[in-house]
């Protein structure tokens, strides 16, 4: 007679230590995700000239432009630094997100999860 999921698994392995962890797993997520939405970041190009300030879920909180930089014949080098300022912004959250995350998985990829 097959033994069920409760009587164990090949290897050693224990279906209710394999819920237990999950569910660990599952609360730290949680209490991420809660102190990455109270986490800003601000991050900015040409020398400060562009600031632009995010929240950990991603949302533009601030966007600081210096007046030097504003010229209306070169509408584009404004446009290129206010991209380049939210790009690394982005980026910049993704590293410390996927940071966080690989601390709780333990290194393993979900993709997906974030």
């Amino acid at each position: 007679m097959p033994k069920g999921f409760g009587g164990g698994m090949p290897g050693g392995m224990n279906m209710n230590h394999l819920m237990k962890q999950a569910q660990k797993m599952q609360k730290q997520m949680a209490e991420m995700q809660e102190s990455l939405a109270a986490k800003t970041l601000e991050v900015s190009a040409g020398g400060g000239a562009v600031k632009v300030t995010i929240s950990g879920e991603k949302q533009i909180l601030a966007l600081a432009i210096s007046p030097d930089v504003v010229d209306p014949d070169d509408v584009e080098m404004l446009q290129d630094l206010v991209m380049s300022a939210v790009n690394e912004a982005f980026r910049q959250m993704d590293d410390a997100v996927n940071s966080q995350m690989s601390q709780i998985t333990g290194g393993m990829n979900l993709p997906g999860m974030f």
